[in-house]
């Protein structure tokens, strides 16, 4: 059973810097491929960025340059290193591995930046 916790999340000023963790459970982390949504109050789930089993990386247009995913198949955890945070980067944020058909999701944690 895979299972991911998320940790890292907080309050930062606007500029600052957090990163983001997701543990995974389950033995198919390192041929899966991982990715980061959020989701801001009233919005939908949208996609940060995402990282295939072999490290390519694509990211939303809002965080190219600022954000930057990472994978360490060692430990079975993803990451997602976050500079330059706005106030639009303010949301609850998700992992999700992918794996063949199969999809899983954390349970999320919350990013505030304040202006």
């Amino acid at each position: 059973q895979v299972q991911l916790v998320e940790s890292g999340g907080g309050l930062v000023q606007a500029g600052g810097s957090l990163r983001l963790s997701c543990a995974a459970s389950g033995g198919i982390f390192s041929i899966s491929a991982m990715g980061w949504y959020r989701q801001a109050p009233g919005k939908q789930r949208e996609l940060v960025a995402i990282i295939t089993a072999r490290g390519s990386t694509m990211y939303a247009d809002s965080v190219k340059d600022r954000f930057t995913i990472s994978r360490d198949n060692a430990n079975n955890t993803a990451f997602l290193q976050m500079n330059s945070l706005k106030p639009e980067d303010t949301a609850v944020y998700y992992c999700n591995l992918q794996y063949s058909y199969s999809s899983y999701w954390g349970q999320g944690t919350q990013v505030t930046v304040s202006s």
